[in-house]
Parts: C-alpha cells; sequence; structure tokens
C-alpha cells in the first residue's frame, strides 16, 4: 500500500505570527485550533481518534508517521478528532499486514486538515518556550492568502481556555456494553470522550457499562441502579464545566463509588472544592513518569491534558465542600503537578492520567482493578 504525496503548498501559522511553510497532507483548506504536541513515537492511531484532542492541532514530534497505516479495529472513538494534523516525515509506504488504508487518506475522509514536510523539531521548541497557543493550517488555495489576514484569522479563533467541547464528543443516547468478566453490575459512564479500550477495560472487570451522555442527570444515572459512576477523559476547560460538577456532587451526595480519569480527575477536584488552572504546553504523550504516592513505585504513564488541579502535594487535606479528607494520590515527576487525588472518607478517587494506555504502557492498568475492589468493597459494606 502506497500513500499519494500532496503537492499543493502549506503553511502551519501561529497566533504570534511564527510561519512554517510545508506541504499538503490530508484534507486540503483551512482549520485553526489549539497546537500542541504529542510525544509518542508510536500509537498516532490512537491519537487522532482520541476525543480528547477534539479543537486541538496536533503535532507528532515522532518524525516517521503512518508507517503502518489504519485501521477501523484500533480506533478509540467512531472517528478522527484532531482538528488539525502536524508530521514532518509522512510514510510513502505502508507495511503492516493489519492496515486498511493510508493514514492520509483517512484524514482526508474525515476532513482533517494537515500539514507535512516542516521541522516539527522547531514548532515543538517554539510552543514549549512560549507556551501552547492557537494556529492555523492553510493549504491549496488558502495557503496563498495574505500572510497577515492568515494571522488575523488565527487570533479569531476561540482560546481553549472556557471552552466546553463535551457535547461535540459525546454519545447522543445511551449505549451499554455488557460484563466480560466476573459481573459486579452496572456502571454509569459520563461520556466526556470516552476511550473505546476504557470501555473495553471497565468491561472485563465485570461492569455493565452503561455509557451516558454527558447531558445526563443524576436522575439518569439514578435509573439504572448503579453500582458506581465513572467520568471519563475528554476536551476542553474543566472551568467551564459546570453542570458535571453539580452532578458528581449529587453522585458523591449518594455516596456511590466514583473513578474518573483525565478530565474526570479535574472535575472531581472542582467537585470537592478545588480549582484547576492552565499547564503552559500541557502533557501529551506515552512517557510520562509519575509516582504513585500509596506504593511509592514510579510509573510511565499515558498523559493528554492541558489543564491540571491545584492542590497540596504533601499530607491530606479537608474537602472545601464538605466530602471529608482528601490526599494527592499521584505526581508527576516532570514537573510535580498533581496527577492523582483520593477521598479518604468517601469512596471515590482519580487519576490525571490514562490507565487503558491506547497506545502506551501498562504500567498503570491496575487501576481498574483499585476501582473494581472499591466497589466490591464499598457493595459489601452498604449490604453488612
Amino acid at each position: 500500500m502506497t500513500a499519494t504525496p500532496h503537492t499543493e503548498s502549506a503553511v502551519l501559522v501561529l497566533e504570534d505570527g511564527t510561519r512554517y511553510v510545508g506541504r499538503a497532507y490530508g484534507a486540503v483548506g483551512t482549520t485553526l485550533g489549539e497546537v500542541v504536541f504529542a510525544t509518542g513515537m508510536t500509537g498516532y492511531q490512537e491519537t487522532l481518534t482520541d476525543p480528547s484532542y477534539a479543537g486541538q492541532i496536533v503535532l507528532q514530534t515522532a518524525p516517521h508517521i503512518g508507517n503502518t497505516g489504519m485501521n477501523t479495529e484500533d480506533r478509540e472513538s467512531r472517528r478522527i478528532w484532531v482538528s488539525g494534523y502536524v508530521v514532518r516525515d509522512p510514510s510513502r509506504v505502508v507495511s503492516n499486514w493489519r492496515s486498511e488504508e493510508t493514514l492520509d487518506v483517512a484524514l482526508d475522509t474525515d476532513g482533517v486538515v494537515g500539514i507535512s514536510g516542516i521541522d516539527t523539531r522547531a514548532v515543538t521548541r517554539r510552543i514549549r518556550s512560549v507556551g501552547s497557543m492557537r494556529g492555523g493550517i492553510f493549504s491549496g488555495d488558502a495557503a496563498s492568502i495574505d500572510a497577515e489576514e492568515q494571522v488575523r484569522i488565527v487570533r479569531e479563533a476561540p482560546e481553549m481556555t472556557g471552552l466546553n467541547l463535551s457535547a461535540e464528543v459525546s454519545v447522543s443516547a445511551a449505549e451499554v456494553t455488557e460484563a466480560t468478566g466476573e459481573r459486579i453490575g452496572a456502571l454509569a459512564v459520563l461520556d466526556l470522550g470516552v476511550k473505546q479500550a476504557t470501555i473495553v477495560n471497565l468491561a472485563a472487570r465485570g461492569f455493565d457499562v452503561h455509557v451516558l451522555p454527558q447531558s445526563a442527570t443524576i436522575d439518569d444515572i439514578r435509573a439504572i441502579d448503579p453500582v458506581a459512576v465513572f467520568y471519563s477523559n475528554g476536551p476542553g476547560d474543566p472551568a467551564a464545566s459546570d453542570d458535571h460538577v453539580e452532578l458528581l456532587r449529587a453522585v458523591l451526595d449518594d455516596r456511590l463509588p466514583f473513578f474518573g480519569i483525565c478530565f474526570g480527575n479535574q472535575l472531581l477536584g472542582r467537585a470537592l472544592g478545588l480549582g484547576t488552572y492552565k499547564l503552559p504546553f500541557g502533557h501529551r504523550g506515552i512517557n510520562q513518569p509519575v509516582l504513585d504516592k500509596t506504593t511509592g513505585r514510579v510509573e510511565i504513564t499515558a498523559h493528554n491534558h492541558g489543564f491540571a488541579v491545584d492542590a497540596p502535594l504533601d499530607g491530606d487535606f479537608e474537602s472545601p465542600h464538605g466530602y471529608g479528607r482528601v490526599e494527592v494520590s499521584h505526581v508527576g515527576l516532570n514537573d510535580q503537578v498533581v496527577e492523582g487525588l483520593r477521598a479518604l472518607d468517601i469512596p471515590a478517587f482519580s487519576v490525571q492520567y490514562h490507565p487503558e494506555a491506547a497506545a502506551g504502557p501498562h504500567d498503570a492498568n491496575y487501576l481498574f482493578d483499585r476501582f473494581r475492589d472499591m466497589v466490591i468493597a464499598a457493595n459489601t459494606k452498604d449490604n453488612n
């Protein structure tokens, strides 16, 4: 299988006026979004189909992308979600027996405008020194738009801060995946951008996984008589998700066991009464070291987040919203960012990274077992 290289010109424009000229890749046209970089050397298909990347132009720091093509089995959701895609050297030949189409064809099919042939290392260094910025990819006829006009268009795009994207990525109606392990009961999953690998892992732990729309109410959750509630990963600013925070407080008030990942971690923080803030350039990749303070182990983990929870790293503290004692359970070793929360007086915990790790290492997969054990313990206590 051979990819067909584009000959049309393309340009990546950052909001500070920095420009990088290359060639069109995927769909041709104009796209806008927050420019971020992902450091994974593999797993580009999982990255592209992760709903958490909605609204973002993703740059791959690995230079050679597209080697293994694309297939339907490894998709993490129903489509490619990135707003744009930036690569240095797209593979001209696809060499994998599972491939069903080339990456550039998949991007074109889903209408994703990309750019190739630029110095991605230079762009990464720019973002690391200045911070994530709005940007635009202009290809084909749009590449010849006046440079000042291109910058103006980029600067008029919405910023990620204050942006709520949950409705764009969530299912519109409930979907159920039955347990594949020894059955525990129904699990309510609020879909804020859930990945298929997460659903598979939860079902394997004995949960009938009810994936609910992000607009679900506490009555919708109670209606399935859940043994626990789960908040998924997802895009956007957690400070713009007040409804999801209020829903989670109702869940905690019902003393339902809770587990959240990524966006779900930030929303647990807010429900407990903590603040969130935007990171300079975020954590995106499959090689981030995190300390589990419970075990003392260092795990290599998969991340995709641009916001974080503001909480004291040492000791426990009282939840400002009255949910008892809370502690930071996991800490990022690169920059001391809060990577997990654990409530000590109610059955609730969360992590900022992706234990399903699709793609990525499996160091953190035990967290699904920890969740299962917490749910069983909580239900055993309630029945006694």
